[in-house]
Parts: structure tokens; C-alpha cells; sequence
């Protein structure tokens, strides 16, 4: 049915009265009332019931009713959006991100948003996770993307994605065939860790803590590739988010081992000063990210 039968549907029930729901939609009463008697033949079910003043919807009328709102507020939607991008929006955002957003995916993301705003620019800074902080907090940066961080009096931190933590090898570790560990595995490993200063060592020491497990810190770091790349020449074990690994599990460079239970995981946060005005492109891109959230 077209959305004008909708239309009038809806408004019919609205007014609680044909003559008003005709006169909504600039029709008669009697095409008002010839045009629902065709709607109830067309679904073969009676919407309303008549012996009754007012009328009241039959079941099928209010389960029809439920039908109208919807499909009339979808087609709102779509010419609202569609309006917005007709209207070309411009400018430039800046995205300030961890180093451990892997470039690959942050590609991805410029690819939807480019589709998305075709007229905008997007300003992607890679940084360490105190200047991602400052950034914003500066307003050098519109939007940030940064684990383990939480809303303060002057920062609000949106959820992104919660990422699972595994155990990462190199591919002729003695732990290679294994398909999972527990974290009493790892007790007495060599391990590849992250400065003290970042929060992801935190969570991990107090994730094995809580095990009552150790393992030998041989180095650390303050950035996953360069974990990563000790990993793979087989300077220790490491624990770090999966979705880091992505291109280093597809080249066979490290495996990735789940730790059983999954417990542990990275939240990686959006950012932005608490009182920020959004330009439309800055919501844009907000929007976007908290569609993948």
C-alpha cells in the first residue's frame, strides 16, 4: 500500500474519527471511509471495529496501526538523511587515535566516512594515549580514540568496542599446537610487556595477579608493533588485543592464543571535551564511529 493509505490510516486512529482523518489528508469523508474499507479488504481482516462510538481498533487494526507508524517513520528517516547529504556537507575533522588503531582499519573508516560526507575531510594524528588526552582537552582534536579511559568532570567517554586480549607467540613456540591456555600456562614465560606508565600493563598484571601467576618480564615497551615484532622473533610470550594481530595472523608472523576464561578485555573509548560544540561533520564522524560500537 502507498504511504498516503498509511497516512491516513494512522491519522483516522489519531483523530479517532474518519471525517477528521479524511479532512487530515485534504479527502471526504466518504473516500476517507471507502479507502479503509478497501485497506481491510486488501489484508483480508477488519481494522476497526464500527459498533462502537468512537470506533476501536480490532487486533488486526492495532497490529496494522503498529505497521503504519513504522513504515511512516522510516520513510522520515530516509528523506531526513537523504537531505543531509544532498545538502554536501564540508569542513574538516580531526580524529586524534592510539597507535594501536591499526592503520588498515583506520583506512576503512576514512573510506565510509569519504562515501558518507563526500564534501569533508577527515584529519587522522596518531599518538600516544596522554596526548590523544591532550589533544582534545586542547582542542587540537575534535574527536580521540583511546583505551581505558573514563569520563571526568571536563571529558566524556563514549563506549567504541571492548577488545578481547589473547595470548600472542611466535609460530614455533612450544605452546604453538595449543588451541587455548589458561593463565597458569604462562607461569615462568619470558614475557614481552608495555611500560609502567600505560594502563593496559595494569590490567594485565592484575589480571595474572589475581591467578597468582608470574611470569619473567624480559622487556617492554611503549607500543604494540614494537611488542609485536619481539614477539614474532621469539624474544618472549605477550598478551594484547586480537584485533591488533590481524595482519600479523593472516601473514603467519605470531598466532593467537584465547585465554579460557575470556575475561579479559581493552575498552577502547571515544573521547571529546564535555562541552564541545559538534560542527556537523564533527557529529558526522561520531556518528559513524558509535555505528561500529
Amino acid at each position: 500500500m502507498g504511504l498516503e493509505k498509511l497516512r491516513l490510516f494512522r491519522d483516522v486512529v489519531q483523530h479517532h474519527s474518519i471525517s477528521k482523518g479524511g479532512r487530515a489528508n485534504g479527502i471526504t469523508q466518504s473516500a476517507a471511509s471507502q479507502q479503509v474499507q478497501e485497506m481491510e479488504k486488501q489484508l483480508g481482516a477488519e481494522l476497526l471495529d464500527r459498533s462502537t462510538r468512537p470506533f476501536t481498533l480490532t487486533p488486526a487494526g492495532k497490529l496494522y496501526l503498529d505497521y503504519c507508524r513504522d513504515m511512516l517513520r522510516r520513510h522520515d528517516e530516509f528523506e531526513i538523511e537523504l537531505h543531509r547529504l544532498e545538502q554536501k556537507i564540508s569542513g574538516t575533522v580531526r580524529l586524534a587515535a592510539i597507535y594501536s588503531v591499526a592503520l588498515s582499519e583506520m583506512s576503512e573508516i576514512e573510506a565510509r566516512f569519504s562515501a558518507r560526507f563526500p564534501g569533508a575531510t577527515l584529519q587522522v594524528s596518531y599518538l600516544r594515549p596522554e596526548r590523544v588526552y591532550e589533544a582534545v582537552a586542547e582542542d587540537q582534536a575534535d574527536l580521540g580514540l583511546v583505551s581505558y579511559a573514563e569520563s571526568s568532570r571536563n571529558m566524556v567517554a563514549l563506549p567504541w568496542r571492548d577488545e578481547e586480549m589473547v595470548v600472542a607467540i611466535a609460530p614455533n613456540h612450544r605452546l604453538a599446537q595449543c588451541k587455548s591456555v589458561t593463565a597458569n600456562a604462562l607461569a615462568g614465560e619470558a614475557f614481552v610487556g608495555f611500560d609502567e606508565d600505560l594502563p593496559i600493563r595494569h590490567d594485565i598484571e592484575r589480571y595474572l595477579r589475581d591467578r597468582r601467576v608470574t611470569v619473567d618480564v624480559v622487556l617492554h615497551f611503549d607500543n604494540l608493533q614494537m611488542i609485536k615484532e619481539a614477539v614474532a622473533h621469539g624474544a618472549g610470550i605477550s598478551i594484547m588485543p586480537k584485533r591488533v594481530m590481524r595482519e600479523d595472523l593472516a601473514h603467519g608472523r605470531l598466532l593467537a592464543l584465547p585465554l579460557r576464561p575470556a575475561e579479559l578485555y581493552r575498552p577502547v573509548r571515544i573521547i571529546h571535551r564535555r562541552r564541545k560544540v559538534f560542527s556537523e561533520v564533527t557529529g558526522g564522524l561520531l556518528a559513524l564511529l558509535r555505528e561500529e560500537s
